[in-house]
């Protein structure tokens, strides 16, 4: 065959044209779903994994990604049909627990939420009548209410504002609150202005008889999609043992998703308890999950947020992340 260059445009031209198509049958066979993520170490550090390392398709996904500041806002996603799974945090669990999502997956067991408190203000006694900055339904209004109640005290006894976790910084760094329940690695921001702080209460306090775990949860319409959780979850599983294995590169891998400093998030990454996927299948199995979130589910009916909550039998699809 004599090779013309017109005979060399013809295959080229041919080849574009077979792999425009492979391309173009390979995203028709991929699954889409829409995913919310946070914008801290946790709340994103999988999402960025599975980006940057292409694990969304090799699990036969196509992940759109869209970015939230808590929990509840996207459960508001979920109900209202614009996602179809999201990250929350132990605070936001009080949702799933009252029917309102599923959760798939355990993402860690969070160590990072702080009551903090202006200088001078050394106890959480000290805060009675004071001006207190939370996100509400939020693991920060959970750790708060905790913290309130191990000192005999209920939101009843603070001047209680509900702020978004940046609005608090701005407040708590110009004086304008009291104290704030949030978490690293915004205390972490509001230390560099306010250094001597008081971190009166943390998760630690609390352990062992209270976990925090962050989850994965998913909207009751696609929860009855078993095929495309079993792709997310195995996504989950891969992204989660590449983070627990590899600090410092999925500390640089989510800095670069989400266009901030490392520092920040390699402080925050030491705050959690991250246990392997096949750990927590294990965990799972053997019903320490559930007692998890039962837990927090009775704190949640004890403080008056919810009424009746569910048992995690009904609420987390432990069955599927086992398998």
């Amino acid at each position: 065959m004599k090779f013309t260059k017109r005979t060399v445009l013809a295959l080229a031209a041919g080849a574009l044209a077979t792999s425009a198509f492979c391309s173009a049958s390979h995203a028709a066979d991929l699954d889409q779903i829409r995913m919310g993520y946070i914008a801290d170490y946790y709340g994103a550090s999988l999402a960025a994994i599975a980006t940057e390392q292409d694990l969304w398709a090799k699990h036969g996904l196509e992940a759109k990604l869209s970015v939230f500041t808590n929990g509840p806002i996207q459960v508001q996603a979920l109900r209202a049909g614009s996602l179809d799974f999201a990250y929350i945090g132990s605070g936001a669990l009080w949702l799933p627990a009252s029917g309102q999502a599923k959760v798939i997956a355990v993402n860690a067991l969070g160590y990072s939420d702080r009551v903090i408190a202006q200088p001078g203000i050394d106890s959480i006694a000290d805060l009675k009548g004071k001006k207190v900055g939370i996100p509400e339904g939020t693991s920060g209004d959970m750790l708060t209410r905790l913290a309130l109640e191990a000192a005999g005290m209920t939101l009843d006894d603070v001047e209680v504002v509900y702020m978004d976790p940046a609005t608090i910084v701005t407040a708590f760094s110009s004086g304008q609150i009291d104290a704030a329940g949030l978490w690293y690695p915004f205390v972490d921001i509001i230390k560099k202005r306010v250094p001597d702080l008081n971190e009166l209460k943390k998760n630690e306090d609390f352990l062992p008889e209270i976990a925090f775990p962050s989850s994965f949860i998913v909207s009751d319409d696609m929860a009855e999609n078993m095929e495309v959780i079993r792709k997310v979850n195995a996504v989950l599983k891969e992204a989660g043992d590449f983070r627990r294995e590899n600090t410092e590169e999925a500390v640089g891998i989510t800095a670069s998703f989400l266009n901030v400093p490392k520092g920040p998030l390699l402080t925050e990454s030491a705050l959690a308890m991250q246990p392997s996927s096949e750990e927590l299948v294990e965990m799972t199995k053997e019903g320490h999950v559930d007692q998890w979130f039962d837990t927090l589910a009775g704190l949640y009916a004890d403080f008056g947020k919810i009424e009746n909550p569910l048992p995690a039998s009904e609420f987390y699809l432990g069955a599927l992340y086992a398998e």
